[in-house]
């Protein structure tokens, strides 16, 4: 199914997750250099540290059993798809 309606109007302006994305915004931002260091200059692209980092937490707060179970909630939200690649 289709929606005209974006997620930041779906998601209400006091939902706690809020708070915690704008936290864990600015701290990625900062550990934004230590970051690039890690990629490597050859052979596949990696998923970005900073994904992952989402993703524990996003397990961590909707107590996913498993990465398995993780993922399958994210692709079926469209969250866990990378946009660079295809459907």
């Amino acid at each position: 199914m289709f929606s005209y309606v974006s997620l930041e109007e779906r998601v209400s302006q006091d939902h706690p997750l809020r708070a915690v994305r704008k936290a864990v915004d600015e701290i990625l931002r900062a550990m934004a250099k230590d970051f690039d260091g890690l990629y490597a200059q050859t052979g596949r692209p990696s998923v970005p540290p900073e994904r992952l980092l989402r993703a524990v937490l996003l397990q961590i707060f909707y107590s996913a059993r498993s990465e398995r179970m993780l993922m399958e909630q994210l692709d079926f939200t469209g969250c866990g798809k990378n946009p660079d690649s295809p459907p």
